[in-house]
């Protein structure tokens, strides 16, 4: 019986750990994966059988019914049910998408520039912003207020902006982007519904698509942050030397290193925005609906739908869970990162 506790070799547990290990994957597999079966199960119970009890098994608890599916996607569906699911998807991909793209070449910036900006011209430029807001809802026209703006910050620079010596560094701007979402968003909700009913976008993708892309930008530029600086510049400068321009380095050396970092940023980005409900909620009232308010929709006066909703989250995981499997094999791929030592 030792042979069940000795250990095969430096990284081999011992048959017994072994089989210990899999009992634990195969409980926490269970653990993870029980919700999502009880959701499929309740889209497929009948509402007595919901109302009644927890029943877990089908065919043996209860006998499966396909009428929540019939009433989501075949009786409301064209009406009800695949408007907010094609505004989920454009959103929620077209804002991943930008604020991937902005957030991916925001944070090469961070790591291969140094910045400095003074604080004076900060300041200058942040009251001369305020200023231009108060004319504006004064009466001013607004271009004149944005060009005269624009002017008066310009002197000021070639003026006074010399003597100011304070600055920020890469890390100070770093750090204020993640700030911008530590700021709850219920707190900039209104002003946020309000600019946008002020410049009549209210109940559209656009408003939401921006205000998401918004939203994510910061975490797309931290996490790619961190992975193009385990970027070896040394990949870069043999770029270089051979004549390629910065623009060229990044796009065509960088950029393909950094596939699975930028792939794991998007699906955090997309899972974010995917399942977001506050700003829909204030942003969205019919035409630009998503899936989270048609979700919640389902608690009418009679109560919570249960089987509705769970068929509704069906609908709503499995996109997110095929675009993971489909995308796991550029996750899974390390490349050239940490390759090569400078």
């Amino acid at each position: 019986m030792n042979w069940l506790f000795q250990r095969r070799g430096l990284y081999t547990p011992s048959p017994f750990a072994q089989i210990f290990i899999y009992i634990i994957l195969i409980f926490w597999t269970a653990v993870v994966l029980f919700p999502i079966y009880w959701v499929f199960t309740t889209s497929i119970k009948l509402p007595i059988d919901v109302n009644s009890g927890p029943k877990y098994v089908p065919w043996v608890d209860f006998q499966p019914n396909m009428h929540a599916w019939q009433k989501i996607i075949i009786d409301e569906g064209a009406s009800t049910t695949f408007a907010p699911f094609l505004n989920t998807v454009i959103i929620g991909v077209l804002s991943a998408v930008i604020a991937l793209a902005i957030g991916a070449a925001a944070s090469y910036a961070l790591v291969r520039f140094n910045y400095k900006p003074k604080l004076g011209l900060i300041g200058i430029f942040v009251g001369l912003m305020i200023l231009s807001i108060v004319a504006v809802n004064l009466g001013a026209p607004i271009g004149i207020v944005i060009a005269s703006a624009i002017v008066i910050f310009l002197l000021l620079v070639q003026t006074v902006g010399k003597r100011f010596k304070a600055h920020l560094g890469n890390e100070d701007i770093a750090f204020w982007l993640i700030s911008q979402r530590m700021l709850p968003p219920v707190a900039i909700v209104v002003p946020i519904f309000i600019f946008f009913k002020t410049i009549n976008l209210d109940d559209t993708r656009t408003a939401l698509i921006i205000t998401y892309v918004a939203a994510n930008l910061p975490i797309v530029v931290w996490l790619m942050r961190d992975y193009f600086a385990n970027i070896p510049i040394v990949l870069e400068e043999s770029a270089q030397i051979d004549g390629a321009s910065r623009l060229r380095t990044f796009w065509s050396i960088v950029l393909p290193i950094a596939i699975p970092g930028l792939v794991a940023t998007f699906l955090f980005v997309l899972v974010f925005t995917w399942n977001e409900y506050l700003l829909a909620l204030f942003l969205s009232t019919s035409r630009s609906q998503t899936l989270p308010i048609l979700v919640v929709a389902q608690n009418t006066t009679r109560g919570p739908q249960w089987w509705n909703m769970s068929v509704l989250i069906m609908l709503m995981i499995v996109p997110v869970i095929g675009m993971a499997i489909g995308l796991e094999r550029f996750i899974s791929r390390g490349l050239l990162v940490g390759a090569v030592k400078s």
